[in-house]
Parts: C-alpha cells; structure tokens; sequence
C-alpha cells in the first residue's frame, strides 16, 4: 500500500492511497476460500464447492467487501501512523480501479487540533455563598402551609367574598336545552381562582349558603368544544355550603403529614432544600465563569466543518426565532449578515470550548460510569409525578434515549473536575444578586446564546452544544 500525502493546510489533510492489485487479488482469492468451506449449493456437500464455482456465483459481493476493507485499511493506516483524528467522517473518492488493476483512492479531511497542557490550577474564580437565614426558612415554610391549605365547611351565613369556597351544585343549559359535560353535584369551587369560565365565579360573589342562582355567561370563542365555542349558556347553581380556606398551622402534626418527625426535622430539611438550590445556582455562575476564563486563555484553531455543523444548528433556531417574531430585542434590527457573523463566533468559541473539555476529559481519564447513567434516568422519572413507571419503561426499550443521557453527565464530571482544581475564592452575596445573577445568564438551553461570544463573556448555558461537541471527541 502506497500512502502519499497531498495537502497539509492546517488542519486540512488530503491523501492518495494506492493498494496494489496483487494485494486485492489475494485478499479475494482468501475470501473466496473462507466461503468455499461454508458455502452450501445443490449438487455438492457443504464445504466442498469447488473455488471456481463460487468466485463465478459470489465475485462481485466479494470484490465489494474486499474493496471496501481496503478502503477502511488504508485510511486507518494513513491516520495511524501520522496519529490524526479526524474531526468528522473523511471523505473517500474512488480515483481509479479496474479488475487486474491497482486501486487508486483519495481521501480529504479535517484533523483534531492538538490541544497543549492547560493549566487550569492557575484559573481563578469567585465562588458565591448564600447564608441561609432563619427568616428565609420561615417565608419558606409559609408557603408550604398555604400550598395545603384546605376549604372547610362554615356555619357562618354570610355572602361570600373572593377567596371563598362554594360547594355547588348546577346545571348548564343553552337556549333552555341542557348539553353533555354542563352539569356537576358537590363541586367545591374557589371563587377568584379562574377554574370555571370567565364570569362565572364572580356572579356567585355575595350568594349564602342555600341560594338559588342563575348564571348567565358566554363560552368563549376558542372553546375546546367546539359545539359550544362562543355560544351564551344559563347555569342553575345550588349553593350547598360555604367554606373557608384555612392555612394549617405549622406544628408537629403538619411536620408529620409531610412525612418528618418534627417541626425541627422540617425546618432542617427546608434549610437543606434551599441551601442546595443555591448551591446549584451557584455552579452554574462558576460554570460561566470558568468558561469565560478558558475561552481568553486558551487559543487554537477549530476544524471549519465543526463550526459549520455547529453554526447550521444555532441559526436554524435563529430562522424560527425570525418567523416566529422572538428574538432578542438586540438582534432586532441586525442585518442577516450582522446576525451570521456573530452566531458564527459563537460557533467557533462553542467547538473550541467543547474540544477543550473533551480532552481535559479524556487526558483525565474521567468517565460516565453506570450507576451515573441510572441516577440520571432516576432524574428524569421524577420530572413526571405519577409517570415514573413509564419513563422507567422507555429507557429500558430505548438504550439510545439512555446514552443521550450521557453528554450532559460527561460534561458536568469534566467542569466538575476543573473547578477542584481551579483557585476558587469564596464570596458572600445575598439571594438576590445570586439569583440575579444567574438570570442574567441563564435563558434556557433551546436558544443560542451570542452575548457572550461577541463580548467574551461566556454564552450563559451552552450545554446541548458544548456537551455535543466535548462527548463526540471523547
């Protein structure tokens, strides 16, 4: 095998591989071999069809496969013994072969760069601390008592007021003629709450408790029932009773019925909830930090075809945002071209960042482990109440949706990993600027981010782009 390099421009690589003919010859007549002690045809024992016969029944499928072994052959030789890596799939063209003949290919690609030793013990970051007073764990624990709150029954005769319940009875008619799903017995409805149709609630402001009423109201016009869309309907409601919404008090009996022993045991793990959501806000300031930091210290070029790949994805999400009249007020008004340039910075410093982990990750030796990949999965069931069985089921029957899982994983143990080693300098600020802070950045994963790029500040949440890119190389 003959392997000539023909481009070296940067990361771009050209070859033209030759395979002598005699090598492809061999290599069929050792396949034809193989398949005449397994072939089985009428008229011969299994494993006794004479070579001739089967080259004549089987040469065009083995000249394929040998020809594509070769193929694979010499281009791994040509990246092994140079130890490139390519960026994507190289493209092989076929230059020349004829039956007798040497086969003539070339193949073209884009290689990894190299990425030197980084020193992320000299990255300094700011770490934010938030002390949780005993103020923030009472407001806390006020909101869980209101959650739970509960309507009980009154002996009271009073009119009822917005914030009321009334257990009703009614009955929904239109033009004297009542329709399915009109009707309901012992409905405990929070006046004020928005739950019924507009208007239907504050008609029943001021009725007791053994009124009689009629409620006038009209559907409105993108009714889910079509039937019933924009049509005028009479309800006759009965008012069983009023109720009252009580807060329960915070005492050992409510610290039970949320499961913990006592009201200390729940002050604790209120504590302990807080103090983790801040802590996890926290990280993901760091993280952005710490992005920023690596992006101005580190510079080296990026495959051209990754960030084409990776700028096609984030300016498709540009084109919806152009359709659908929501991008950000900053962009409004950019020319296309204006909006191309800077998405595609964005682009480059998200592939560089992405090869940067992949290979903090890999020279690391840090993996994604299974019992990471079922913490995971144990997650995303708890994001569905009540569903978790499914979710259990569809990751089961789908090992892709369980790999999917594993970018994100891989690109947290690897930031994870550089914040331990980085200068971290603790920083006491109060909810509020911490939170602040994260909003700032933070819009969500299904939007590219451009601010940072086009100031250096790091892009507040790349996660589905940078992981993208971190796991491929990984």
């Amino acid at each position: 095998m003959q392997v000539t390099q023909t481009t070296a421009d940067g990361l771009k690589y050209a070859f033209k591989i030759v395979v002598p003919a005699d090598a492809i010859a061999a290599k069929v007549d050792g396949r034809i071999q193989e398949l005449s002690a397994k072939v089985s045809l009428p008229g011969f024992r299994p494993g006794k069809v004479p070579a001739a016969i089967v080259r004549k029944r089987y040469a065009g499928s083995v000249m394929g496969e040998v020809l594509e072994d070769a193929v694979q052959d010499g281009v791994r030789s040509a990246l092994e013994e140079r130890k490139l890596t390519p960026a994507m799939q190289p493209k092989v063209e076929v230059v020349s072969f004829d039956e007798g003949k040497d086969l003539e290919f070339t193949v073209e690609f884009e290689a990894l760069p190299e990425i030197g030793d980084v020193d992320y013990a000299a990255v300094e970051l700011t770490k934010p601390v938030v002390k949780v007073a005993d103020t923030e764990i009472d407001e806390a624990l006020t909101r869980i008592a209101e959650s739970r709150k509960a309507a009980v029954a009154t002996d009271s005769k009073r009119k009822a007021k917005k914030g009321d319940v009334l257990e009703i009875d009614f009955v929904g008619s239109i033009d004297g003629v009542e329709f399915p799903g009109g009707k309901g017995e012992g409905y405990d409805l929070e006046l004020g709450s928005g739950s019924f149709i507009p208007g239907f609630e504050d008609q029943l402001i001021g009725a007791k408790a053994e009124d009689q009423v009629t409620v006038t109201v009209s559907f409105p016009e993108d009714y889910h029932a079509q039937d019933l869309a924009g049509k005028a309907a009479q309800f006759a409601v009965t008012v069983k009773a009023l109720k009252e919404l009580q807060v329960p008090e915070i005492n050992e009996e409510f610290a039970k019925s949320v499961g913990l022993e006592n009201v200390d045991a729940l002050k604790a793990a209120v504590r302990e909830q807080i103090e983790g959501d801040y802590t996890r806000i926290a990280r993901g300031r760091m993280k952005r930090d710490l992005l920023d930091k690596l992006a101005e210290i580190v510079s080296f070029p990026v495959p051209a075809s990754m960030v084409e790949a990776e700028f096609g994805g984030i300016w498709a999400q540009i084109e919806q945002a152009i359709k659908a009249d929501s991008l950000d007020e900053e962009d409004k008004g950019k020319s296309e071209d204006e909006l191309k340039t800077e998405y595609r910075a964005i682009a480059e410093r998200r592939v560089r960042l992405g090869l940067l982990l992949a290979d903090a990750g890999r020279k690391n030796n840090i993996q994604v482990s299974q019992e990471d990949l079922n913490r995971a999965v144990m997650q995303e069931a708890m994001r569905y109440p009540g569903q978790e069985r499914a979710v259990f089921e569809f990751f089961q029957k789908n090992r892709d949706a369980v790999e999917q899982l594993r970018a994100p994983i891989y690109e947290d143990k690897v930031v994870d990993f550089i914040l331990e080693l980085a200068k971290t300098t603790e920083q006491e600020v109060t909810a509020e600027e911490l939170v602040k802070s994260d909003g700032e950045g933070e819009d969500g994963d299904d939007k590219p981010k451009k601010k940072a790029a086009a100031k250096k500040k790091a892009p507040a949440k790349k996660k589905d782009a940078e992981t993208a890119e971190a796991t491929e190389e990984a």
